[in-house]
């Protein structure tokens, strides 16, 4: 299983910009579009959900 897991990172620019847009974030009430949420024991399900492609927005899961 260990040899299955994947670490993605993403650049966004400096921690500088990283912290001014979670500020305007904040500052201008913006939150993201959940979709859909799944709990823990549906994990299979929510992958087989995004994979399908159909959503639009975050796919939560729940612990």
């Amino acid at each position: 299983m260990r040899q299955a897991i994947r670490l993605q990172g993403c650049l966004n620019g400096s921690w500088q910009d990283q912290t001014d847009l979670v500020e305007f974030l904040a500052t201008h009430d913006i939150k993201p579009v959940i979709d859909r949420s799944f709990r823990l024991e549906k994990l299979a399900e929510a992958f087989r959900y995004e994979e399908s492609g159909s959503h639009f927005g975050k796919i939560v899961i729940e612990i």
